[in-house]
């Protein structure tokens, strides 16, 4: 097997889930999340023989996700408030009560995250996903202080989305 195929392989098995959840904060529709994913994995598998390792693959594949997801976001017609149809999203807590409760709040929290400006979503996305500052600083080519600036931009953002306040 070639390191193409290995390094694709390897990139599929460690961050199928987490590219998931980013595409997830980008598009609303299962289909749109479907699609989305496999222009990230094609673009990868395109973007591979230029990978020199300069970078963590984790950083590189992060990147690639990022900028598809950016190219679809510009492509993208605004959408009216009607078509804002939010993916279900899974919840395994027992008992039908608190299933619907965390469901409800988890819609709440991904239609605050996705109403964020798209740098502050891009940031606290990959936060999320557990980067550090510097490799955030690397897939989205900008300093680690402003990442910093954006993290807290996001969260009181969030804070008032959900608590109800006005922006």
């Amino acid at each position: 097997m070639e390191l193409r195929d290995q390094l694709f392989q390897q990139a599929i098995a460690e961050y199928t889930e987490g590219i998931s959840r980013v595409v997830s904060s980008y598009v609303r529709s299962k289909v749109e999340h479907e699609d989305l994913l496999q222009e990230i994995w094609l673009g990868l598998w395109r973007a591979l023989p230029a990978f020199r390792g300069d970078a963590s693959l984790k950083t590189f594949v992060y990147r690639i996700a990022h900028n598809r997801c950016v190219t679809e976001i510009a492509r993208r017609k605004p959408q009216h408030d009607g078509e804002n149809e939010l993916m279900e999203l899974e919840d395994s807590q027992p008992g039908p009560a608190e299933c619907l409760d965390a469901e409800r709040k988890s819609e709440r929290l991904v239609h605050a995250v996705q109403q964020l400006p798209l740098g502050l979503r891009q940031t606290l996305t990959l936060r999320l996903e557990g980067f550090s500052y510097a490799e955030i600083s690397e897939v989205l080519g900008i300093s680690e202080s402003n990442i910093a600036v954006r993290l807290n931009r996001a969260k009181e953002r969030l804070n008032i989305s959900l608590s109800g306040g006005a922006k």
